[in-house]
């Protein structure tokens, strides 16, 4: 059986992405925190998003580890 989410869910996961990852760069991004911790913690931020877009695009799930 095919259980893959339709186009709307898709899309609506993306928008709520990229609302959250909006909202965390502002308050923990890129040229926030002291020194260098804004960047540390943009990148991170970013790497989370990347990971997070390519599991919606592609319906990846990285905690199945079945055989």
């Amino acid at each position: 059986m095919d259980d893959r989410p339709g186009c709307l869910s898709g899309l609506l996961k993306l928008f709520l992405l990229n609302t959250l990852f909006d909202f965390l760069q502002d308050r923990f991004g890129f040229g926030r925190g002291v020194s260098c911790g804004g960047c540390g913690c943009g990148l991170i931020l970013l790497l989370l998003s990347i990971a997070f877009t390519c599991s919606i695009l592609f319906g990846t799930n990285w905690l199945d580890f079945g055989f």
